[in-house]
């Protein structure tokens, strides 16, 4: 099993920013973000490897940065430019044996 805990949500203005962080239990090779915003499925954000290999949803490309520090188990989104439809609630996702693990999220709010 793997425990995930996000942080770093709040409330920002269009425009601003935000990082948010994810500690793992265990050192895990890929690890993602995802978001939902109110009445809408679970999207992918982003993924990146243990080796620093990245890939972005085409709606926050160029405006958000996944990045990683595998000695702390620890993987960050920095989110810059924010626009209204990025609020939602952020998790973090691994798989681990075949089983899919989320944390339990953390609010993002943009207001106009």
């Amino acid at each position: 099993q793997v425990q995930l805990v996000e942080s770093g949500g709040g409330l920002v203005q269009a425009g601003g920013s935000l990082r948010l962080s994810c500690v793992a239990s265990l050192n895990i090779n890929v690890m993602r973000w995802y978001r939902q915003a109110p009445g809408k499925q679970r999207e992918w954000v982003a993924i990146i490897t243990s080796g620093g290999t990245t890939n972005y949803a085409g709606s926050v490309q160029g405006r958000f940065t996944i990045s990683r520090d595998n000695a702390k188990n620890t993987m960050y989104l920095q989110m810059n430019s924010l626009k209204p439809e990025d609020t939602a609630v952020y998790y973090c996702n691994v798989l681990l044996d075949g089983r899919a693990y989320w944390g339990q999220g953390t609010q993002v709010t943009v207001s106009s």
